[in-house]
């Protein structure tokens, strides 16, 4: 399995659990000139940006870690572009949540859901 099909792999498996949690997805690799963002959910109307990052092993590092200060700021940006073209009621917050998953065999993977992982400051 390549890079591209583990995190595609990755990303259903993130938005198949935030569904099993009674979140609503609103978009999925939405983009703009600037990136991507990998899901956008709903959560009792504060609309959630999940980053998710898939990893085989740890030697380069976790995948939490690789959510970096500038990779957040980035998502930040994205959000607001988002936000800015959604339409539709407004939402009642923003959180930034981040799904990191850790593939420990062919079909079996540790999924961590960290709520509320960063705040932005504006």
């Amino acid at each position: 399995m390549d890079r591209t099909e583990l995190a595609r792999r990755g990303e259903d498996a993130a938005a198949a659990y935030l569904e099993r949690i009674g979140m609503t997805i609103e978009a999925r690799n939405w983009r703009d000139s600037s990136g991507e963002l990998d899901i956008v959910a709903n959560d009792d109307g504060v609309i959630v940006m999940v980053e998710v990052k898939t990893r085989r092993s740890e030697r380069a590092g976790t995948a939490e870690e690789a959510v970096s200060t500038a990779k957040q700021r980035r998502i930040a940006r994205l959000a607001s572009s988002y936000l800015a073209g959604r339409g539709g009621s407004a939402p009642t917050g923003i959180r930034f949540d981040v799904i990191a998953i850790r593939v420990i065999a062919q079909d079996r993977a540790l999924l961590r859901h960290y709520r509320a992982a960063f705040q932005v400051d504006s």
